[in-house]
């Protein structure tokens, strides 16, 4: 999708980062420009010998974006280093990062191209068998991610300054500084500020129930899971990983319903928190999701009858909790 904070490259300017990454004299076989993510501007290169690589670009330091995704793509590179070692997830392997600015203006990163599609764009093509057998796999691959451990709450890197020591205090801090963006950016949310405080206040004490920050995802929905041949070969886009509760995955929000992810992932969140943190996490997935679509200009009109659905909907069932 087009939007304002993807940096295009020309060719020539592509081949010049493959020279720097892979050594001088390396050709460039065929390159294009791939066009699902919505934030950062993406590449697929083919190099001579037959190498494949994606090169991903940052947005340039002068756009606009929210809070939470400022050194974001030293996030991703770090969060695919980190898993990769822990062998907890198929992940693509991180190839050269370069934030020197030195050749570009742009931060930039080349990874591995992953075998297969994304599974948003297969599934419908799947029997159901098929499809259950995906989701039960990528359900035991998002506990293992969950089950692994840190050493505090907050963002997987935290930016300069002291950290937060709940989950309660580091997710009211996630989402106040959404509010905040909203204000700064200039975005009229359908619900009022004052009323959106008094209802998240309302319901932070039941995150109290998560005492140990977890690796999560969060951003793990069917466009960055790759699958092939009936398996899943990789996970993908971990620029938004942190460290708090695994309830704040994708597949727990109420736009995914698998008994096969569930049946995979193999322990049920019945606290009696549980559902008022769900609906804490919809509130901040959806207010992102709106503010995202007006300050970056994406114009699809199916696209924003999702988000301002989900967030209305969402703020129908949160204020029945």
């Amino acid at each position: 999708m087009e939007s304002s904070t993807k940096s295009k490259l020309t060719e020539e300017e592509r081949s010049r980062l493959a020279e720097a990454a892979f050594g001088k004299g390396t050709a460039v076989l065929r390159t294009a420009e791939l066009t699902g993510g919505f934030f950062n501007a993406a590449y697929e290169l083919v190099l001579e010998g037959g190498r494949e690589a994606i090169l991903k670009i940052a947005p340039s330091d002068k756009v606009e974006m929210l809070s939470y995704e400022r050194n974001i793509m030293r996030t991703e590179v770090e969060a695919l280093q980190f898993v990769n070692a822990a062998g907890v997830a198929p992940v693509p392997e991180v190839y050269a990062h370069d934030d020197s600015r030195s050749l570009i203006p742009y931060e930039y990163f080349f990874m591995e191209k992953v075998k297969g599609r994304p599974y948003n764009e297969v599934r419908e093509e799947l029997a159901a068998d098929e499809r259950a057998a995906i989701e039960r796999e990528l359900g035991r691959y998002n506990r293992q991610i969950n089950e692994v451990r840190g050493g505090r709450f907050g963002l997987f890197l935290h930016p300069p300054g002291k950290a937060p020591g709940t989950w309660r205090e580091a997710f009211s801090g996630l989402i106040g500084d959404v509010l905040d963006d909203a204000s700064r950016l200039g975005v009229s949310l359908p619900i009022g500020r004052k009323m959106l405080e008094q209802g998240i206040a309302r319901l932070l004490p039941a995150l109290d129930e998560v005492t140990e920050p977890r690796l999560v995802h969060w951003d793990l929905w069917n466009g960055n899971i790759f699958v092939d041949n009936g398996h899943i070969t990789s996970l993908i886009d971990w620029e938004r990983a942190l460290w708090g509760d695994p309830l704040m995955e994708y597949y727990f929000r109420p736009f995914e319903s698998s008994e096969a992810f569930r049946e995979g992932y193999g322990t049920v969140f019945d606290s009696p928190g549980a559902q008022a943190r769900k609906e804490l996490y919809d509130l901040y997935y959806n207010l992102i999701a709106v503010i995202e679509y007006d300050f970056r200009g994406y114009n699809s009109s199916e696209h924003w009858n999702g988000v301002n659905s989900n967030l209305l909907e969402g703020w129908d069932r949160f204020t029945k909790i």
